[in-house]
């Protein structure tokens, strides 16, 4: 089963402007003469096209990885967003907080995970669940850090839906 830890956006953040390759950078065969930068990319408008609705999520346990989403990664969620079938959401169930695939059909719903070892769960009419954003980005390293992510960033926090 997946759970979130939420985290603070900074209100007073700077933008972060990035250096952008001016061509994308192809996953085939490489082009040298593309090996240059002209552009920059703000990370804040990119993650965060809607900062007053938008959180960061930390993902615990590995009911996501066939959905790109390991463990430890961040996600980003957007409250703004109406979830329809097929978005990957963020979830309180029961009390719980999950992340998970949105699945609806034929007046039915449910909460899909993207690992064959867990069912998905249905959601009944009188289920208490809330569906609390859409997971709009996936944040994962490819190597691991030597200084543990609280160091570093805000300390998380649970997440109150106001």
């Amino acid at each position: 089963m997946s759970e979130v830890v939420y985290f603070e956006l900074a209100e007073d953040a700077l933008p972060l402007e990035l250096p952008l390759m001016a061509c994308p950078v192809p996953a085939g065969f490489p082009s040298p003469a593309d090996g240059y930068s002209d552009q920059t990319l703000d990370l804040h408008r990119y993650l965060f096209e809607r900062p007053a609705s938008t959180f960061l999520a930390q993902v615990t346990g590995d009911s996501m990885l066939g959905a790109g989403i390991n463990p430890d990664d961040f996600i980003v969620v957007n409250r703004a967003i109406t979830p329809v079938d097929g978005h990957i959401v963020v979830a309180v169930v029961e009390g719980e907080h999950t992340v998970k695939r949105l699945r609806q059909e034929n007046g039915r719903m449910w909460l899909e995970a993207a690992n064959e070892r867990y069912p998905a769960l249905e959601l009944p009419d009188d289920y208490r669940f809330e569906i609390w954003g859409v997971v709009t980005h996936v944040i994962h390293p490819f190597m691991k850090k030597k200084t543990p992510v609280a160091a570093w960033a805000n300390q998380p926090r649970k997440w109150s839906p106001s």
